[in-house]
């Protein structure tokens, strides 16, 4: 039987590479004969390159020397894959992540209003610059992690070169921006006009508003109820500037992805790039479609199966293409939070639970946590018997 493993990460123990590889060697231990196929995958988060440079072992890294989100130098990648259209890969975290920050610093104390996407500025413009100079060429972005709220001001004006503090300084700052410090935004669009830009995330939200960038995902940043309402404001004020400077951009703030990586989206879109489903974005990229098509039945999973699994996200992106091509899907999760209608309703043929009802058996839950590669591999290993 041909079996194909597209797990997303699981957050916090492993990366969708080495959740691959533990779940077919448990698959495996139960059905040695059988001929499988590794296809990590990812939304855009975190794991975003590593996913896209295994499905091709041709791709080139070239590592960029830039900033982390509190200006702090670090050397980052950038990927080149190679096609029919030139395409880079970004992933924004890698430059704006809350994994660059000090590990010793509490959450509640991070810089929330001073951490800056500058540095994803230096990466688009060396991806930008190692694609050829004419003919079909692409950007991926993935987005995810990131420590800031800035609205992608940082990016926008390093890729332009522009010197002002107000854009560059972090979410706060940009609250002072006015539309006489973007004179360069038109020609800035201008130069990425034929490159086909794509903002991949599982984030759908506006930049502003209840669920925006500022009051949706500020909190877990480290900003305080205080630091979340000038955010917001310093959010407005960018948009208000950017739309006066090139009205064509009215409304994109409301735009599904806007709020995403703290508003980097908005960022993207502004710089005439579209929003992807970032699971999606990535099945493109790895052949998913055509990988799901060829298989007999298809394993994925990610840390915790759940309803926002089921809202573009890896699983709900596995389970889509194996309902268009009738290959049944089976999910094993750190965690399985639907219940049988729900699971079946999104195109899942069977789930299975590293940890069944965590609440009631926390030393279990600790031991799958202390050993995650060996405990993913037994629960895939009792799947495979399952569906055997």
């Amino acid at each position: 039987m041909r079996v194909l493993v597209a797990p997303d990460g699981f957050t916090g123990t492993l990366t969708a590479p080495e959740a691959a590889a533990a779940m077919a060697e448990g698959w495996l231990h139960t059905r040695p004969g059988d001929d499988v196929d590794l296809c990590p995958m990812s939304d855009g988060g975190p794991g975003f390159l590593d996913v896209l440079e295994a499905a091709a072992p041709a791709s080139r890294r070239v590592e960029v020397p830039t900033t982390g989100p509190l200006g702090a130098p670090v050397t980052a990648p950038v990927l080149f894959l190679d096609g029919t259209t030139a395409t880079a890969a970004v992933e924004s975290a890698l430059a704006c992540g809350t994994a660059l920050l000090p590990v010793a610093v509490p959450v509640a104390e991070r810089d929330a209003l001073g951490a800056t996407t500058v540095g994803v500025g230096a990466l688009l413009a060396a991806a930008r610059a190692g694609l050829p100079p004419s003919g079909p060429r692409r950007v991926l972005v993935g987005l995810g992690g990131s420590a800031t709220t800035d609205g992608g001001a940082g990016a926008l004006a390093a890729l332009a070169r522009a010197d002002e503090p107000f854009l560059t300084s972090g979410g706060g700052a940009v609250r002072s921006v006015r539309a006489e410090h973007l004179s360069w935004l038109p020609a800035l669009r201008a130069a990425w006009a034929e490159v086909d830009l794509v903002a991949a995330t599982d984030v759908d939200v506006p930049l502003l508003g209840p669920h925006g960038a500022a009051h949706g995902f500020g909190p877990q940043k480290g900003a305080s109820p205080a630091d979340v309402a000038l955010l917001e404001e310093a959010l407005a004020a960018w948009r208000d500037a950017v739309e006066e400077v090139e009205p064509v951009t009215t409304g994109v703030a409301r735009a599904p992805g806007a709020g995403a990586a703290g508003g980097l989206g908005y960022g993207l879109l502004v710089l005439g790039g579209h929003r992807e489903a970032g699971a999606r974005a990535v099945a493109q990229a790895v052949g998913l479609a055509d990988r799901v098509a060829r298989a007999d039945v298809v394993l994925t999973g990610e840390g915790s199966l759940d309803w926002q699994s089921l809202h573009g996200k890896v699983v709900a992106e596995v389970a889509r293409l194996g309902v268009r091509t009738g290959t049944p899907v089976v999910a094993v999760a750190g965690q399985v939070r639907l219940d049988v209608a729900q699971a079946v309703g999104a195109g899942l043929a069977l789930v299975h639970a590293v940890v069944e009802d965590a609440a009631h058996h926390p030393g279990e839950l600790e031991r799958s946590l202390a050993s995650p590669g060996p405990a993913l591999a037994a629960a895939t290993a009792e799947a495979a018997a399952q569906w055997a």
